[in-house]
């Protein structure tokens, strides 16, 4: 009995996926459960689980585009397990072998043409007149490099002065290129990306944090938070929070453009963006409004380490109000983070850096991280937008009273 294997639904609103990689091959053994497939949707790869034991016929080749429901492999389940693995590994080597012997021939002959070419050649060819060598000195170009249309190959005037120098010489180096089809993944990312540079009206505002008084916290009680609690307290929990606080103080930053509506959301979900193996993800905190420092600490771990062993689901991705971007992990200093569409802002962070400041008309040397606001300005104005980054900045510079209520082992649960 061959039983048809047909793409499931990775998500709402996903019409389509990509076949990125068949992890076995056409007319192998699969065992049921066995992972067979790794498809691309535009929001995430998912691998395919064999439905059956059985012998497998592939029905769709890798980088093809088959539409959820489509048959993409059929497995015979009634086909027993083959044992001659080696035997068939080995023939396909033997008839590989013969294709490439029967292949010879043919460039002997083709390198007996080119000699008898070659043989024309004659001691004038590629040498210049004295009054077309004299023009290629005065250009610096090499006579070799110039085809001449003179008796026998020889270099004239007129091929002297139509000659034009090379733009460069090779090195010794390699000169290779390679071609791959980008994923599905990766080509939505791109058309999001260039989506919302050209369809939001993008401003970028700036500002810096001194990073002391959370270096103080973390270093006076992230050992007692990691032993309680099992996670590190890490800057995301103090950076979510103070995103949360602001966004209380100006719903704008909190909304997003539908037609000729603004749309306010009540609720705050935070997309952290996250490096995966398949490239940039971003999956969201929800309600991040009613997590403590634990909950965002807990929520970022148990998102991040999905993203990276690849099991992070669509739902998990989709929607989010509000994104946060911390490019300060791979040494970026400053940048201008693009919009996360739907959405209508994006905070960057950045990494922190020891930088002479002015503090009470003294200078000293303090930790500095700078963060970036990309907004939409269509729908938030400059007011809001600087507001909202002091308001993080304010936060993250007094964690004690802004976030944590004057009461830092209760807010940290210890």
């Amino acid at each position: 009995m061959a039983l048809e294997m047909k793409v499931p639904s990775p998500g709402e609103s996903i019409t389509e996926v990509e076949i990125a990689q068949w992890l076995v091959e056409d007319g192998d053994y699969v065992e049921k459960d066995q992972a067979v497939a790794e498809v691309d949707s535009d929001k995430a790869t998912l691998e395919l689980p064999a439905e059956a034991s059985g012998i497998i016929t592939l029905k769709a080749e890798e980088g093809d585009a088959v539409a959820v429901g489509e048959v993409v492999c059929l497995i015979d389940t009634e086909a027993p397990k083959p044992g001659g693995g080696e035997e068939k590994s080995e023939a396909k080597a033997e008839d590989k072998k013969e294709e490439k012997s029967g292949k010879e021939e043919p460039k002997k002959e083709e390198k007996k043409e080119e000699s008898k070419e070659a043989s024309k050649e004659t001691y004038a060819t590629g040498s210049p007149s004295p009054a077309a060598k004299k023009i290629l000195d005065e250009k610096g170009i090499e006579p070799k490099s110039v085809k001449g249309s003179g008796k026998d190959g020889r270099v004239t005037k007129e091929d002297a002065v139509q000659a034009k120098a090379s733009m460069g010489t090779p090195g010794p180096g390699k000169r290779g290129e390679s071609r791959k089809k980008m994923s599905m993944l990766r080509r939505k990312v791109a058309q999001r990306l260039v989506s919302a540079k050209n369809e939001t009206a993008m401003l970028t505002t700036f500002n810096e944090v001194d990073m002391a008084p959370i270096f103080a916290l973390r270093k006076k009680y992230k050992e007692e938070f990691k032993e309680k609690h099992g996670v590190s307290l890490g800057f995301m929990s103090f950076f979510t929070l103070a995103v949360v606080r602001a966004l209380e103080m100006y719903p704008d930053v909190n909304s997003m453009v539908d037609g000729d509506y603004q749309i306010k959301y009540d609720f705050k979900d935070i997309s952290i963006a996250v490096s995966g193996p398949k490239g940039l993800m971003v999956p969201v905190i929800r309600n991040a409004e009613n997590l403590s420092f634990r909950g965002v600490e807990e929520e970022v771990k148990r998102l991040a380490v999905r993203a990276r062993d690849g099991e992070i689901t669509v739902d998990e991705m989709t929607g989010g109000t509000f994104t946060i971007t911390n490019g300060g992990v791979f040494g970026s200093m400053l940048s201008t983070p693009i919009i996360n569409p739907p959405q209508s802002a994006i905070l960057g962070m950045h990494n922190i850096v020891e930088r002479p400041v002015a503090v009470d008309g003294h200078v000293e040397i303090r930790p500095i991280m700078y963060v970036a606001l990309s907004y939409d300005h269509r729908i938030i104005d400059g007011k809001e937008s600087v507001g909202f980054l002091v308001a993080i900045k304010e936060a993250l510079e007094n964690p004690e009273e802004l976030l944590m209520d004057n009461d830092v082992k209760r807010a940290l649960e210890l």
